[in-house]
């Protein structure tokens, strides 16, 4: 009687184990001494690809050669009498966490092991998605600041096509060749004709800027050329250089060149050709050595065919030509521009105030028909006449935030989940699982690859008790 109560007490208990094994969270295998598997739970199925029927009797040592899981940390407790943590994976490419332990008898035999583990592929996959991303945010930092260092106004160059710009400028620098830029309005070009005289033999020399298309017609050859006293009525009693004169041994910018009346056209040729000029009312040439940069956003070639502009004037100044995109084709360009101009206007005003995720996002969407000017301009109506410091949707004028609601709104939902959040989410769910699986915090830190000074410092950080 006594002996049929024993066996029902241990088939009970086998029942009760049974049923803990298969519905444990964690998916448990048990061993013997020898690593023949005794008992394994249904959600092993899973993460090892096979069915119970099959693993059961089986070696953890064959298994492991079959690469059904690898390594065997099962047979790691044997043959170090031991616990054991590992990162282990499997056939099906799963990421374990698997701690096993080995079970003694009252006599100090080993009877079994039991192996723990804890699927983490998608915690790992999250892991090398935020290095990734945390890489290319390096970089692109890396390549803000080196633009930082080279100039405060200097060209923004993160796009392919404002790259290739960028290695134009650099080469056309260093020699004294006429240089054409072609590009829409606002899209800076006098910022490329600045970056050539700055980085040229003559940045010592002035850089004088002249737009044709802002100064009145009748003005502009004086203004252009200069004039001796009494030269004309209204004319100065001393006479006045030109603004060519004034570009002597530095560069002259002359943009809007496409504004420039055919006469001014013939006499400009001139100069450039012969390096001398006569001032107005003047019979004496006066010798002149500049750099000539010139810009336009009118299609000069479709002037020279109706008549409006000197095919001889087009190929003097067409030696290099720079084609500068419009600023809604080089989108890549956008996030570094607002860092720098915000970096500028901050500078300039002594302000410290910076944008939000959901205000850059829309930024980054707009078209921008203005170009670097218009963005330029909105940023600074943002930062004078804002109170706060951080810049938000609400700041940004409303053609831009109409433009852009649909991707804004997703841009805000996004912008609660930083990669600092994520990093953070995935660390305290690395420290709650090492803090219910490890004894000491001195385990936690071996099991995690950390001191243990750095072990009670997160453990305090999440308040996870140990």
């Amino acid at each position: 009687m006594g002996t049929r109560k024993q066996e029902e007490s241990t088939e009970w208990l086998y029942d009760v184990l049974a049923g803990i094994v298969d519905t444990s969270r964690d998916h448990l295998l048990i061993t013997d001494a020898q690593g023949y598997i005794r008992m394994i739970g249904e959600s092993c199925e899973d993460i090892y690809g096979r069915k119970k029927e099959e693993l059961l009797g089986r070696s953890v040592a064959e298994l492991e050669k079959e690469k059904v899981f690898y390594p065997s940390v099962t047979q790691m407790v044997i043959d170090r009498k031991t616990p054991q943590t590992v990162l282990q994976e499997t056939k099906k490419g799963q990421k374990l966490m698997v701690s096993a332990y080995p079970i003694y008898s009252s006599d100090g035999q080993m009877r079994a092991v039991v192996n723990y583990s804890h699927d983490i592929t998608e915690i790992m996959e999250l892991k090398q998605r935020y290095e990734s991303m945390n890489k290319q945010l390096k970089q692109f930092e890396s390549e803000i600041e080196e633009m930082r260092e080279k100039s405060q106004e200097g060209v923004v160059a993160v796009s392919e096509a404002m790259v290739a710009v960028h290695k134009v400028i650099r080469k056309v620098a260093v020699v004294d060749s006429n240089v054409l830029v072609l590009g829409e309005s606002g899209v800076g070009k006098n910022v490329i004709a600045r970056e050539i005289h700055r980085n040229s033999h003559r940045a010592r020399g002035e850089f004088v800027e002249v737009n044709c298309g802002a100064i009145p017609e009748g003005l502009l050859e004086s203004e252009l050329f200069g004039y001796e006293a009494g030269s004309f009525t209204g004319a100065g009693k001393k006479g006045k250089p030109g603004i060519i004169e004034r570009a002597n041994e530095g560069t002259l910018f002359l943009d809007e060149l496409g504004e420039l009346p055919l006469p001014l056209q013939a006499k400009l040729l001139k100069v450039i050709q012969e390096k001398r000029l006569q001032r107005i009312g003047s019979t004496q040439y006066r010798e002149v050595d500049f750099r000539l940069i010139a810009a336009t956003n009118r299609d000069l070639e479709s002037m020279v065919e109706q008549g409006k502009f000197r095919q001889d004037l087009f190929f003097r100044l067409n030696v290099v030509p720079i084609h500068l995109p419009p600023l809604r084709e080089r989108p890549e360009d956008i996030a570094a521009l607002i860092k720098v101009i915000c970096r500028n206007l901050n500078e300039r005003y002594g302000l410290n105030k910076r944008l939000d995720s959901a205000a850059t996002a829309a930024l980054l969407q707009y078209k921008w028909p203005g170009n670097v000017r218009e963005l330029e301009n909105v940023l600074e109506r943002m930062m004078v006449t804002t109170d706060e410091d951080i810049l938000t949707l609400e700041h940004l004028p409303r053609e831009i935030r109409a433009t852009t609601h649909e991707q804004v709104e997703m841009e805000q939902v996004r912008s609660h989940f930083t990669l600092k959040a994520v990093m953070e989410q995935v660390e305290e769910k690395w420290i709650r699982y090492a803090a219910e699986r490890c004894r000491t915090t001195a385990e936690m830190g071996e099991m995690l690859g950390i001191s243990q000074p750095s072990v009670v410092r997160k453990l305090q950080k999440y308040n996870v008790r140990k």
